[in-house]
C-alpha cells in the first residue's frame, strides 16, 4: 500500500469500508447457499445438492432462514448504497454507448460516479426481485405463512400457493442470471474484485472506470497520494 512518502507507488483510493465489504460477503455467501438449497428443492434431478446441507429435511428448514439472512443483508446494503445508485442523465448516455463498453473503448464513455448504469441496473433489479422472493417465500414456508395469515387475517388458497411457487421460481431464476452477469462483469473489469476484498482501488482504475467518482474522492482528500495518476 502506498503512502505519501512513497511518491512512486500508485495512488490508492478507498472504495468500500470494512462494514460494507462484510455486508456484501454475507449476502454473497447466503446467496450461494440459497442457490444450492433452492435448486435441490426445484427439481428431483437436482435433489443431490441437498447433500451439502445434510439431506432434504435440513434443506427445507434451512432455506427459509438463509433467505431471511439474505433479505436482511440486502435491506442494509440497499440503504447504504441507494444514494450512489440513483439514476442520472449520464446513465442514458452510457447505455447508448454500450458497444464501446463491451469493446473496452472507455475514451468514448461519459465520466461516471461510483456506479455506472450497468451496475445500477443490477442494483435496482435486485431491489425488485428480493422483496418478491421474500413475500412469495413466506407463502411457501409453513411457519411464515401461518405468521402472515395471523398478522393480516386471511387464509391463503391453494391457487395462491401455487401462484407463489411459480412467481418464486421465476424470480429466483432471474436473480441467478443477474448474479452470473454480476460475477462475470466483476472478473472482466480487472481490479473490481480487489475493491471488494481489500477495499481499495488504484487511481488508474478509478480514472478509467469511474472518473467523476475519483475526482470527488481527490477533492475530498480521500486518497493516499497527493496527486491522482491516470496510469496504473
Amino acid at each position: 500500500m502506498s503512502t505519501q512518502s512513497d511518491p512512486g507507488a500508485p495512488v490508492k483510493v478507498r472504495r468500500y469500508s470494512g462494514s460494507a465489504r462484510l455486508n456484501h460477503w454475507i449476502m454473497a455467501i447466503s446467496f450461494v447457499l440459497l442457490l444450492l438449497s433452492g435448486l435441490s428443492l426445484f427439481h428431483p434431478s437436482l435433489f443431490f445438492l441437498s447433500g451439502f446441507f445434510g439431506g432434504g429435511a435440513n434443506v427445507r428448514w434451512l432455506h427459509p432462514w438463509i433467505g431471511l439472512v439474505f433479505a436482511t443483508g440486502f435491506f442494509l446494503l440497499f440503504l447504504r448504497f441507494l444514494p450512489a445508485n440513483l439514476p442520472e442523465r449520464t446513465d442514458f448516455t452510457w447505455l447508448g454507448r454500450i458497444g464501446h463498453v463491451l469493446a473496452g473503448r472507455d475514451e468514448y464513455l461519459p465520466e461516471v460516479g461510483k456506479y455506472n448504469a450497468g451496475q445500477k441496473m443490477v442494483f435496482w433489479s435486485q431491489a425488485i426481485l428480493v422483496p418478491i422472493l421474500l413475500v412469495t417465500g413466506f407463502g411457501l414456508w409453513t411457519p411464515g405463512l401461518e405468521f402472515a395469515e395471523q398478522t393480516f387475517a386471511f387464509k391463503a388458497t391453494m391457487d395462491q400457493k401455487r401462484l407463489a411457487a411459480l412467481v418464486h421460481a421465476i424470480a429466483a431464476v432471474t436473480a441467478i442470471v443477474i448474479w452470473i452477469i454480476h460475477i462475470y462483469a466483476a472478473i472482466w473489469v480487472r481490479g473490481t474484485m480487489g475493491a471488494m476484498t481489500r477495499g481499495t482501488v488504484t487511481g488508474g482504475w478509478g480514472w478509467r472506470h469511474h472518473r467523476r467518482w475519483l475526482k470527488d474522492e481527490v477533492a475530498d482528500g480521500r486518497v493516499e497520494n497527493k496527486k491522482p495518476s491516470p496510469a496504473e
